[in-house]
């Protein structure tokens, strides 16, 4: 989604700041660097690192974008445990843009990239 968004609004951005890399996330997003800590945090359930990304996130960005920040993760949590729940399919599997975007992020380094039909 990230990918499309930033080629619809032609901003430059690179995909390799959702591996983590802080420069990459930098690129073209607005507290980019911060928003990826905070995410990191979140998702890897890192505690002692949740107050401190949040804390630079607030000095960065303001409230707004912490208390936007925090939404889209819990909504994203909600919306892929319903996904997993019910069975939903991921998108389409031979889709050029989904394959691009899983080898410029080489996700088939994942163990659970094996679940899926097609991961090349």
């Amino acid at each position: 989604m990230l990918r499309v968004s930033a080629l619809t609004t032609e901003t430059e951005i690179d995909l390799q700041g959702v591996n983590g890399n802080a420069a990459s996330a930098a690129v073209g997003i607005d507290c980019g660097a911060e928003l990826v800590a905070f995410a990191d945090a979140i998702a890897y359930r890192k505690t002692e690192d949740l107050a401190d990304s949040r804390k630079r996130l607030l000095d960065v960005g303001g409230a707004e974008v912490v208390v936007d920040a925090a939404g889209v993760a819990a909504n994203f949590q909600r919306m892929v445990r319903i996904a997993d729940s019910t069975g939903i399919p991921v998108d389409d599997m031979e889709m050029e843009v989904g394959k691009e975007v899983r080898a410029a992020l080489d996700l088939t380094r994942f163990a659970s990239a094996q679940n899926t039909l097609n991961p090349a």
